[in-house]
């Protein structure tokens, strides 16, 4: 039975696996051409498309940021974390138009922030939401993707968490509001099912083998890997992108490693908030989904 591999542009590795054709044999499925799976009012619960595809025979491997796994289990579908990236921090934040009164994320109150709801975003936002004793109903969450930077300068939102390469453009006409350095660790990850991890080992193996293989290349050829990007991404850039997503790349850690005990208790964390804040029906304990073959599967392809 094929092997089949979610990608988009988001989890570089799988991007760049993909288009350097380093896993022979699998079937790739477009994420993007699969849309973004259930549009949901993002005041209410976080989308839960990623999980879902897992199980529905969408795919049986998949790389995100660190929501949609949390979102998967409190679903009720039966996980298994495989690797994670080490921290991403430089990769995003906060942001205001650089002429906003607001001096804190204590002002969000009332205010519309995009985002791209049921990402690393909303992560991101919580968390500082937390920090200053709000929660996701003080604020107007605008779930936006590709025109999200647009929305900002024109003043249609008033904040927004922004991501290179798609910051790199407005950077001068915008100012840092949080940092997401102190605030999480923002890693990229990779997930699969639970019965495809128990009785696939050894594809789990290569699939990762070839992962590692792919960041190895990215990080020894940025130029290269950035044209991969340009002009084939979801944001809908036309081309002429190259130097930012240079940019994004060169900032970026590379190799997959072990999931650790901060990454759990960090993941905890922040699904604890999800369900305090409605975003998700049920708690969940993360460990659950952490398997300590796997780390050493990891750790043998390091």
């Amino acid at each position: 039975m094929t092997t089949k591999v979610g990608f988009f542009p988001q989890n570089n590795t799988l991007w760049v696996a993909r288009h350097r054709d380093l896993l022979p044999g699998v079937e790739w499925v477009d994420l993007n051409a699969l849309g973004r799976g259930e549009r949901v009012d993002p005041t209410k619960a976080l989308p839960s498309a990623h999980g879902d595809h897992l199980f529905d025979g969408g795919y049986d491997f998949i790389g995100t940021g660190s929501t949609p796994p949390v979102t998967a289990q409190a679903k009720g579908h039966d996980i298994v974390y495989v690797a994670i990236s080490q921290p991403r921090v430089e990769n995003g934040r906060l942001v205001v138009r650089d002429d906003s009164p607001i001096g804190s994320a204590a002002e969000l109150k009332g205010k519309k922030v995009a985002l791209g709801h049921g990402s690393w975003q909303t992560t991101l936002l919580l968390l500082a939401l937390e920090r200053e004793g709000l929660g996701w109903g003080d604020i107007v969450p605008v779930d936006a993707y590709g025109n999200a930077a647009e929305l900002l300068v024109n003043g249609e939102v008033d904040a927004w968490v922004g991501s290179y390469p798609y910051l790199t453009p407005v950077e001068s006409r915008t100012r840092t509001l949080v940092e997401t350095d102190g605030l999480f660790s923002h890693r990229s990850l990779w997930f699969t099912r639970r019965d495809f991890a128990v009785e696939q080992p050894e594809e789990l193996a290569r699939i990762v083998t070839a992962l590692q293989r792919a960041d190895l290349w990215t990080e020894r050829h940025p130029r290269e890997a950035a044209a991969l990007f340009d002009g084939d991404d979801d944001g809908g850039n036309d081309g002429g992108n190259v130097d930012a997503w240079e940019h994004a790349l060169r900032t970026r850690p590379w190799g997959l490693h072990p999931v650790s005990e901060e990454f759990v208790a960090e993941q905890q964390h922040a699904a604890d908030l999800f369900h305090a804040n409605g975003l998700v029906q049920r708690r969940i304990t993360v460990a659950d989904a952490v398997l300590p073959e796997i780390g050493e599967l990891v750790a043998r392809t390091r």
